[in-house]
């Protein structure tokens, strides 16, 4: 599972449903949040997070160009790339933390994927949750 703590800068709400804009050593993140009956009385602006999203959502890109709907989409390195028959995990550096992907093997042969080589990550706003951190 993949971690990163930030502080929330901006909350939209409409019905039962949220997306929540946290700042993450000054690049912003968005997860939406389904609340049921409580609405927005979880999440605050200035409460501090923990964002979480599994190595199967996050996807990885090279030379992409122009508009795409993913919110969440940000430059790293690759540190390692493990082959396996199947699957690859691609682990990043991102800023100072490590973010991990796992995508095909067949990927990673296509797109010429190697250690040092600069990629973006992506991962979609509905696939990233909210941990609110202790005071």
């Amino acid at each position: 599972m993949n971690k990163l703590k930030g502080k929330i800068k901006d909350i939209q709400s409409s019905d039962n449903i949220s997306i929540i804009h946290v700042d993450v050593e000054g690049d912003v993140f968005s997860s939406i949040v389904l609340e049921g009956k409580k609405g927005g009385a979880n999440y605050k602006i200035k409460d501090d997070v923990t964002l979480l999203f599994k190595e199967t959502e996050v996807g990885i890109a090279k030379d992409l160009t122009g508009m795409i709907s993913f919110r969440n989409r940000f430059k790293s390195v690759i540190t390692k790339v493990d082959k396996g028959p199947i699957l690859a995990k691609v682990t990043l550096r991102y800023r100072n933390h490590t973010i991990e992907s796992i995508i095909s093997t067949q990927s990673v042969l296509q797109m010429k994927l190697k250690d040092k080589e600069e990629v973006e990550w992506l991962v979609k706003t509905n696939e990233v949750t909210l941990m609110k951190n202790p005071a």
